[in-house]
């Protein structure tokens, strides 16, 4: 009896024991692995589920692709390097922000009672945790107007006072007649009663009638008479509004993307530098190659200015080169080798593959790995080292005859971006000696975006110089 009555008050000062009974119940299925969320990207804090490749019971061998997750750069498989049997899925495609390190899924040795594991719930597996709260600095990338902003109007920066007596507000006077405040009744148009209640019942926008009654009061034959425009879609009832926009939820993608954009524009104070650059000469060189390339390469003018870029980054280094804090020091990392990032257009958003080692790439492995770069962008199958780094980013959007120059964003950490427009024929003076005649020169608008951090004004103009250069002597590239 002494012993019953201990045991229970050990019990009862210890109310972590049922949690541990959970692991021991747990400890009754047969032996298996917890797979987790993993992280597939190091800025990966959670991921969705996608598409499911196996169904509990299907055999794993190294390398095959167990499920499709949406990081926060891009759509990519999740593919497992064990041999095995899957027993349970614990997260179902579609389930949204999934922090990284939660169970997903269980795994089994082959020859193992998958049936077991029907019961097997999260707290089985030890449990979710919530995602990891976002930094600071995040949030206020979020909020449109952050308390520290030292806005007056937040909420969080008015006096308790003022608080109140905005909940509550006071009759006032106008300030520019005299005359009290109308109510929103008393600024309806004036409306015999049964003109209104025949307005509801047609579903008759009265606002839109005008009255021939005695001081354009609207009469119940003016609502008879009203015949809504052709065009215009049937009323809605009175007293309800058809919506008149859609809410489309944000993708992880697009978070990530409005978060760095926003990150570099508030913290790389941006400068631009426009050129102007003749491509009559590298027209006609591409024009050459690919006519002797027997089918093996068709380059591209993205291809001529991307290993251009890389000519110029050498050339002027400094631009090459990247913001960094390492251990609480500030550093300008400069690159030895220049690695292009290309901005590609792919229906989930901006993406940016990266060309490696541009400066010792001929053009036709240029051409080759920036299509085939793109085409895996716009498929969802990057793998994170193929677009995460790069030390230069170019953004083309010369496929647009109607955009002659914009400006672009700087890629963080990297300190520059080129922009290109479409290529445009100029009238220019000809070169011959006889006459005053003119020709026909391509030309296109190039806009260089720099972080002044890294690069001074006159340093990015001799980047846009050296880059010009090469460009209208193309053959240079071949050196």
């Amino acid at each position: 009896m002494v012993f019953a009555l201990l045991k229970l008050l050990y019990l009862q000062q210890l109310p972590s024991l049922s949690a541990l009974a959970r692991y021991y119940a747990s400890k009754s299925f047969p032996p298996h692995t917890v797979v987790t969320m993993p992280a597939l990207s190091p800025t990966m804090t959670s991921g969705n589920i996608g598409t499911w490749q196996k169904a509990a019971g299907d055999a794993i061998a190294p390398g095959d692709v167990l499920v499709e997750i949406e990081t926060d750069k891009a759509q990519m498989d999740f593919e497992f390097q064990e041999d095995g049997v899957l027993a349970k899925v614990l997260k179902e495609s579609g389930e949204k922000d999934v922090a990284v390190g939660n169970p997903i899924a269980v795994m089994v040795e082959e020859g193992t009672d998958v049936a077991a594991f029907e019961s097997f719930t999260l707290d089985d597996a030890g449990g979710e945790k919530a995602p990891p709260a976002k930094e600071s600095g995040e949030e206020a990338a979020e909020s449109s107007e952050p308390p520290e902003s030292g806005s007056q109007t937040s909420p969080s920066t008015l006096p308790r006072s003022d608080t109140k007596q905005e909940s509550a507000p006071e009759p006032q006077e106008s300030e520019s007649s005299g005359g009290r405040l109308q109510t929103s009744l008393e600024r309806e148009p004036s409306a015999s009663p049964s003109a209104k209640a025949l307005a509801l019942e047609r579903g008759v926008p009265i606002k839109k009638i005008k009255g021939t009654g005695p001081g354009g009061r609207i009469t119940k034959q003016d609502i008879e008479k009203y015949k809504p425009e052709t065009s215009a879609a049937p009323s809605a009832p009175a007293g309800s509004t058809a919506p008149t926009y859609e809410d489309i939820p944000a993708s992880s993608m697009r978070k990530t993307i409005a978060n760095r954009l926003q990150q570099s524009m508030n913290q790389s104070p941006h400068y631009f530098v426009a050129a102007t650059v003749s491509v009559t000469k590298l027209l006609k060189l591409r024009q050459a190659l690919n006519s002797s390339a027997d089918g093996k390469y068709k380059l591209s003018v993205n291809d001529f200015l991307i290993k251009a870029s890389a000519v110029a980054c050498k050339k002027v280094p400094t631009v090459n080169s990247s913001w960094r804090e390492i251990d609480g020091q500030v550093v300008i990392r400069q690159h030895n080798t220049v690695d292009i990032s290309v901005a590609v257009a792919t229906p989930i958003g901006l993406m940016t593959p990266i060309v490696k080692g541009v400066e010792g790439l001929g053009l036709s492995s240029i051409s080759a790995q920036v299509k085939d770069l793109g085409k895996r962008a716009r498929d969802g199958k990057l793998k994170p080292e193929e677009y995460q780094g790069g030390t230069f980013t170019i953004s083309n959007m010369g496929m647009n005859a109607a955009i002659d120059r914009f400006t672009a964003v700087i890629n963080p950490p990297q300190a520059g971006i080129l922009a290109v427009g479409t290529t445009k024929k100029v009238a220019i003076p000809s070169a011959a000696e006889e006459g005053n005649g003119v020709e026909w020169d391509d030309q296109v608008v190039v806009t260089g975006s720099f972080d002044h951090k890294v690069v001074d004004g006159a340093v990015g103009g001799e980047w846009i110089r050296e880059f010009k250069k090469v460009v209208e002597n193309p053959l240079e590239m071949l050196l």
